[in-house]
């Protein structure tokens, strides 16, 4: 059996996938009984004295869990065998170390009591970058079965899933902090407006009148910008649970762009819908999905100028659905393909019929879709060339925290 180690070590997605891990915020953290019991069940499953739950970081592999002997909680990166299993999108099994030249360069292997048996099953995030591992070592050659594999990867799953459902609850806090910040800033300007009509009617009380109706029309603006505010707030709690049932997309793309005619019309636009014959149904919150198809769309119109056509067009890829939507609209340059689903990014382009935007719609979208474990992004030759804004979904929806509840 051969086995040659790649020329590097490094992933082609590297920066991303650190990124990600940092996202995580795994890295030199207290040991967790939740990772230590995952681990645990390694170890018995392989009847090894050694198990991990690994992080490969740019420089070296951190221990988030560690049964062994090993008094260290990281290792150089370049020594690691997890730093190769992240390479392989499926597991990584070396019975005998030995039997392979290129592993005998690691001091971890070729020391004595060093690594003879090693598997380890990389730890895939959502977006498919490899974080580290759940892995066992042995000092002595080992056999693996298939059911001992499979039960390493569904550990790995388990790994994944419960880092997933942390990030999003870190996400929940910070939209919240988002929010109180834009409350902050959205009454900010009307209560200078009252103070300032305050200390005009002490100088001057014949402006009484005017002052009086100021401060109304300030108190207006506050009382509506704190009731959007709550209702966003309920919006984004609401986000986080889903009510997956099986969906007809052909149905629910006729009836958005029926509902759509009309405002189209207005502009002296036409909305042109293609669907694949083989669509199939789909298993997605269709409240939800609506709500991302009616902001893809409503934005097409807004954002089009009149006289011009917004294509959607929907079909089967792989195991995915893929929405597109096309308009002849304004298009992108490099700076707005950065900020984009970003909350409150202002982009260059604006409204074409002086519709209102708050900058939030798509940053929704996205956490709509990947919700949903789907993905959205945009697409655009230039500004004034148009734009075509993409949903993939997959057929079948499958629940990050499935197996959560096993380890919580």
């Amino acid at each position: 059996m051969t086995y040659k180690k790649p020329i590097s070590i490094i992933p082609i997605n590297e920066a991303a996938r650190l990124q990600k891990l940092y996202d995580y915020q795994v890295l030199d953290t207290h040991s967790e009984d939740t990772f230590d019991k995952i681990a645990l069940l390694a170890s018995q499953i392989f009847n090894t004295p050694n198990a991990f739950v690994t992080f490969v970081d740019a420089d070296r592999v951190y221990f988030k869990a560690n049964i062994s002997n090993f008094t260290t909680n990281e290792v150089p990166r370049e020594d690691s065998l997890c730093s190769l299993a992240i390479l392989d999108e499926k597991t990584t099994i070396f019975n005998d170390t030995h039997d392979y030249p290129d592993l005998m360069e690691s001091p971890l292997v070729n020391g004595e009591g060093g690594i003879r048996f090693y598997a380890g099953a990389p730890l895939k995030s959502p977006e498919g970058y490899s974080m580290g591992t759940v892995c066992v070592i042995d000092s002595v050659p080992r056999e693996a079965t298939e059911q001992q594999m499979e039960m390493l990867r569904t550990l790995s799953d388990i790994v994944i899933n419960k880092l997933e459902s942390r990030l999003r609850y870190k996400n929940v806090i910070k939209s919240q902090n988002d929010l109180m910040g834009i409350a902050l800033h959205e009454i900010k300007n009307p209560l200078a407006s009252i103070s300032l009509a305050n200390d005009i009617l002490k100088i001057d009380p014949s402006k009484g009148i005017k002052m009086t109706d100021m401060i109304k029309r300030c108190v207006v603006t506050i009382q509506a910008k704190l009731a959007d505010l709550l209702k966003l707030s309920e919006d984004e709690e609401k986000e986080q649970k889903l009510s997956i049932e099986e969906a007809d997309l052909k149905e629910m793309l006729d009836r958005l762009v029926t509902n759509f005619e009309l405002l189209a019309n207005k502009k002296n636009q036409i909305i042109e819908l293609t669907i694949e014959d083989s669509l199939p149904t789909i298993t997605i919150d269709k409240m939800k999905i609506s709500d991302v198809l009616h902001n893809l769309l409503s934005n097409a119109i807004k954002y089009s100028y009149s006289n011009t056509t917004i294509k959607i067009i929907a079909k089967k890829i792989d195991d995915f659905v893929e929405i597109e939507f096309k308009d002849q609209g304004q298009g992108l340059n490099d700076e707005d393909a950065e900020k984009l689903f970003k909350k409150f990014a202002k982009l260059s382009s604006v409204p074409t019929g002086k519709e209102s935007s708050n900058g939030l719609g798509l940053s929704i979208c996205k956490s709509l879709v990947e919700l949903h474990n789907g993905e959205i992004f945009a697409t655009s030759p230039g500004k004034e060339l148009g734009t075509s804004f993409f949903i993939s979904l997959p057929i079948v929806y499958r629940h990050h925290n499935e197996t959560d509840e096993v380890y919580s």
